[in-house]
């Protein structure tokens, strides 16, 4: 063998060796950087007990003068549909007006018809297609419950219903709460409740029924 053939034999040979040399030390940071010592490092999870803290509780209270950051949900009529005591709301956390019905029918009218109906009957254009018919607004039992329970149910869903709380915000379903109980008295009204005004109005909106049934009838 020549001796640029021995140079060229050494120079591979050192070449080898510190390839092996780089491969097993990034091996090696390899398998430390495998190590769970910051997964498996000792700390406190929610809920869990504690030996630590006097109370046993792992959980700390918040120190004097916290400040919340984001939204703080003190108002529990308005986030929940319950009063402080836990009973459901009986009446709207805002004022009943004419601008809060109207955006009431137009969440309804986009969230709630596909299954209740237009006017809550529960006949909505998905049962009629196969899927469970919810319970009529018109049932007596449902005119009868606070209106928080309506709230409530928008908010955490009941039998086959979702949740709608990502959806529509809290006065959102406030509104269409409103608008339910708007509907509810409006297939309950009693004629002696009216006015003379609103009964001229609803008897000028039954007329042209009326003709036409009359019209019907006399032919043979």
């Amino acid at each position: 063998m020549s001796s640029s053939d021995r140079k060229t034999a050494s120079t591979r040979a050192v070449a080898g060796r510190t390839g092996l040399l780089l491969l097993l030390a990034l091996g090696g940071f390899g398998a430390i950087g495998c190590r769970q010592d910051m997964h498996d490092q000792p700390k406190l999870k929610p809920y869990r007990g504690s030996t630590f803290f006097a109370d046993g509780s792992g959980m700390r209270p918040f120190p004097v003068n916290t400040v919340a950051r984001g939204t703080l949900r003190e108002d529990s009529h308005f986030y929940t549909g319950r009063l402080a005591d836990g009973s459901m709301a009986t009446e709207l956390p805002m004022p009943m007006t004419r601008t809060l019905l109207k955006r009431g029918q137009e969440r309804f009218n986009i969230y709630c018809t596909p299954c209740h109906g237009q006017v809550g009957e529960g006949r909505g254009m998905v049962v009629r297609r196969g899927y469970k018919q919810p319970v009529s607004y018109h049932e007596e039992r449902l005119r009868q419950v606070p209106i928080g329970y309506f709230f409530d149910v928008m908010t955490n869903g009941f039998a086959v219903m979702p949740s709608y709380a990502p959806q529509i915000p809290p006065e959102d379903r406030w509104a269409i709460a409103a608008y339910i109980r708007a509907l509810q008295l409006s297939q309950h009204v009693e004629a002696a409740s009216l006015t003379p005004e609103q009964l001229a109005q609803l008897n000028a909106l039954d007329a042209p029924a009326a003709a036409a049934h009359a019209a019907g009838g006399a032919h043979p």
